[in-house]
C-alpha cells in the first residue's frame, strides 16, 4: 500500500466517518469538517491566476491537523478490517463487499462531497 499517495486521496466523508467511529463528539467532528467546507484553490501561472475551483477530495496538505486525521482514518479502517474475518474466501468477499457498499452509501449521503 502506498500511504504517501493515499494521504492525498482520502475522501472527506471518510474523514468524518473515521472521526465519529473513534468516538469524537459530533460538535468537534463538525468543527473539524467545517475547515473543509467551501475549500478552494487557485492555479497561479506566468499568465495569471485561474478563477479557482472547489477542492472536494483530500486533506489540507499544510494543515498541522492533517497528519492526525490521516492516522485517525487509518486506525478506523484497521479496526473495520479486523472485524472482516470469515471462515471461507466466499464469506470474506461477501463481508468486504458489504463493508464497501456501506462506505459508498455513506459517501452518497455525505454533505462534504
Amino acid at each position: 500500500m502506498d500511504l504517501e499517495k493515499a494521504f492525498d486521496r482520502v475522501l472527506r466523508e471518510v474523514i468524518r466517518w473515521a472521526v465519529c467511529k473513534l468516538g469524537v463528539k459530533e460538535r468537534l467532528a463538525s468543527a473539524v469538517m467545517s475547515m473543509y467546507t467551501g475549500a478552494k484553490s487557485v492555479v497561479r501561472t506566468v499568465y495569471g491566476n485561474n478563477n479557482g475551483f472547489e477542492i472536494k477530495v483530500s486533506m489540507h496538505v499544510c494543515s498541522a491537523l492533517s497528519p492526525l486525521l490521516f492516522v485517525i482514518v487509518m486506525e478506523a479502517l484497521s479496526r473495520e478490517f479486523r472485524v472482516a474475518s470469515a471462515d471461507t474466501d466466499d464469506d470474506l468477499i461477501k463481508r468486504l463487499n458489504e463493508w464497501k457498499d456501506n462506505v459508498e452509501n455513506m459517501r452518497h449521503e455525505s454533505k462534504y462531497e
